[in-house]
C-alpha cells in the first residue's frame, strides 16, 4: 500500500530540535518541523541546481569577490522567479499532505521563510560554488 506521508517523514534527517514555546507561531513551527529537515535532505540537489544556474549565466559568479558573490546569491533567489519556483518545488514536493494543506493556509509567508533559508544556506556554503560545475 502507498504510505507516502510516512515514507517522506521516515527519510527526513533528524534536526536538533529548536527550543519551542507555547507562543511559538505556526509559521516558525512549520519552518522548524518541516522546512529545515527537507532543506537538509535536499541540500545536495539544491546546491547542484544553483550551481547549474550559475553556469547558465556564463559563470559571471566565478569572477566576483566574496561580497559580490553573496549579493549575487541573494539577488538571484529574490529576483529570478524561475529559479525561485524551481527550488521551492524541490522542497514542496517533499511535503506530506497535511503539511501541504498547512502551507496553503499561509503560502506567501512560508515562501518568504523558505527563500530566506535557502539564501542563508547557499551563502553559508558559498565555497561549494567556487569551482565550475563538473558534469
Amino acid at each position: 500500500m502507498n504510505d507516502r506521508n510516512n515514507d517522506l517523514l521516515r527519510i527526513r534527517p533528524e534536526i536538533k530540535k529548536h527550543q519551542t514555546f507555547e507562543a511559538t507561531g505556526a509559521e516558525e513551527r512549520f519552518q522548524n518541523n518541516t522546512l529545515r529537515p527537507i532543506l537538509k535532505l535536499q541540500n545536495p540537489l539544491l546546491v547542484v541546481a544553483f550551481h547549474n544556474y550559475i553556469a547558465k549565466w556564463k559563470g559571471v559568479f566565478y569572477n566576483l569577490n566574496l561580497e559580490k558573490k553573496l549579493d549575487y546569491i541573494e539577488n538571484a533567489l529574490n529576483k529570478d522567479q524561475k529559479l525561485r519556483n524551481s527550488l521551492m518545488g524541490m522542497v514542496i514536493g517533499h511535503f506530506t499532505l497535511t503539511e501541504y494543506h498547512a502551507y496553503l493556509e499561509n503560502t506567501p509567508a512560508l515562501n518568504k521563510r523558505m527563500i530566506n533559508m535557502l539564501i542563508k544556506r547557499f551563502k553559508d556554503q558559498s565555497q561549494l560554488f567556487e569551482q565550475k560545475l563538473n558534469r
